[in-house]
């Protein structure tokens, strides 16, 4: 009788998603209308004269495409100056922190109760909703979920103003019924990653856990903790478990490491594009891990073609204006507040009918130190391919450009940390990685061409937890801190053999 009843409640949550995939434009329209409703009477409206805003050209003509550099002096209006309606007219209480990928500071997100129930919420009964279309057997729901996410600093700001990691604020505000399902909040929300990982894995093996949720990487963190400490296989421990809602990085270089760890035909992956800003698609379908993007979710997509990236006035266009197969950086306009806010992150349509997409890397994570223009989809696809012919599997990677000076090429350096090494010495998996890698982008492909300017990659073998540590060391141990995949400067990768070198003295 339960599981009769859950089985149709999350039927019904599919029947949202059918009525936006049917009319996307129109979705996108009316959400347009309902932002600039909201935001009209606000400060940064009135400056920017949205009263005089009647479409979508309008919209994007006489509204700035902004950075978060360009957005923090009116989230100082909010935080410092207590000010109200300065980007939204509802309070703003919570502010996700972000720092993207390993960056010194933190970024402030505002997430008002708007952006919180019908971007992030919504979009996760969507969520349930695709999934259990596609397997209406599901029973996951009967169980506990397991979540890995990140920690709540209560007033880090001032007043009453919280902040915490996206998955933190999220967790706070679930109601009651959820919370019963899921990772306990008194473990979930703990701040030190140690302990957090310790009190997840005692907790956990005594749960009949029957879905996973959090970033792959540190998931498998926990997972291999947890199997190391029973030394049993998570099959055993949990014979209910059936799916992983997965996001933050791409799945792709984990995957092998997944499905030696839970050896089971009945273990599902499923996709899932929820960033700070909010909560944008969700893998559509069982066959490939393209995602929808959601359209009722208040949040109004744009979309800048590659080329106007670097600009400081960049060219954006509307959905309507998309084409397959064409890398666009992305642009959000949100009930959390956010006007014409550049994400960081690129993505790429498989489909327009519906709207799939991939993401593909971010604005900052790129190298094209010599016109290779390499992105992470590149390299993650490159690295794949190396391991599946060499046997290897990879924990995690980074690259960046080396220069070797006027009497000789540039090159790609890769710092790799494997899981299982490459059978022989890495020389066929670095020649493996680079044929990858001119098969997969045709610039990289032209400067590669008879070492004119960039020669064979370098490849560097990490110790075990390299990059955990040097994560740990820099305090982003855990949450939604991510190693950057590609780097156009030496800053990451310099760091980190800076820090091998000082913890080898």
């Amino acid at each position: 009788m339960i599981q009769k009843i859950t089985r149709s409640i999350l039927a019904a949550y599919y029947r949202p998603v059918k009525k936006f995939v049917k009319d996307p434009l129109g979705t996108q329209q009316r959400t347009l209308d309902y932002l600039l409703e909201h935001g009209r009477n606000t400060l940064y409206g009135k400056k920017n004269n949205f009263h005089s805003i009647r479409n979508s050209s309008d919209f994007s003509t006489r509204v700035p495409v902004i950075s978060y550099e360009e957005l923090r002096p009116w989230l100082d209006k909010i935080i410092i100056h207590k000010q109200r309606d300065v980007l939204w007219d509802t309070p703003v209480k919570w502010f996700a922190m972000s720092s993207g990928t390993t960056g010194e500071k933190s970024k402030y997100i505002p997430v008002t109760r708007e952006s919180l129930y019908n971007c992030n919420y919504r979009a996760g009964y969507h969520m349930l909703g695709i999934y259990a279309r596609h397997h209406p057997d599901t029973a996951f729901i009967l169980g506990k979920t397991l979540v890995l996410g990140g920690s709540q600093q209560i007033n880090r700001i001032g007043g009453d103003i919280y902040t915490g990691d996206i998955s933190a604020i999220l967790m706070k505000n679930l109601p009651a019924a959820a919370k019963r399902r899921r990772t306990p909040e008194s473990i979930a929300l703990l701040p030190d990653w140690e302990e957090k990982l310790q009190k997840l894995a005692d907790y956990a093996v005594k749960a009949d856990i029957r879905a996973l949720v959090g970033v792959p990487s540190w998931m498998l963190v926990l997972l291999k903790k947890i199997v190391e400490d029973t030394g049993c296989a998570i099959p055993e421990l949990w014979p209910h478990l059936e799916v992983f809602f997965h996001g933050g990085v791409g799945f792709l270089p984990f995957q092998e490491q997944y499905e030696k760890l839970i050896p089971s035909g009945k273990m599902r992956y499923w996709e899932t594009y929820n960033a700070s800003e909010g909560f944008f698609g969700v893998q559509f379908s069982p066959a490939s891990k393209d995602m929808l993007l959601l359209f009722d979710n208040e949040v109004y997509y744009e979309f800048i073609p590659f080329g106007e990236w670097d600009k400081s006035n960049p060219v954006a266009v509307p959905l309507s204006g998309v084409e397959t197969g064409k890398q666009y950086a992305l642009v959000i306009s949100t009930s959390g507040g956010l006007w014409r806010y550049r994400i960081g992150d690129t993505i790429q349509f498989t489909s327009i009918d519906p709207y799939l997409f991939r993401i593909t890397g971010r604005t900052q994570q790129f190298i094209n130190a010599f016109g290779e223009e390499l992105i992470v989809d590149n390299a993650d696809k490159a690295i794949d391919e190396a391991c599946r012919r060499t046997g290897a599997k990879v924990t995690e990677y980074t690259a960046a450009p080396v220069y070797f000076g006027e009497q000789g090429n540039g090159a790609h350096e890769w710092l790799i940390e494997f899981e299982i090494p490459p059978a022989g010495d890495t020389d066929e998996f670095t020649r493996i990685l680079d044929e990858n890698l001119k098969l997969l982008n045709s610039d990289y492909e032209a400067k590669r061409s008879y070492n004119l300017s960039l020669g064979m990659p370098v490849v560097k073998v990490m110790e075990k937890d390299t990059f955990y540590n040097w994560l740990k060391y820099r305090g982003k141990a855990g949450g939604q801190n991510k190693v950057p995949k590609l780097s156009n400067d030496r800053k990451h990768v310099d760091s980190i053999l800076d820090f091998i070198v000082s913890n080898t003295q």
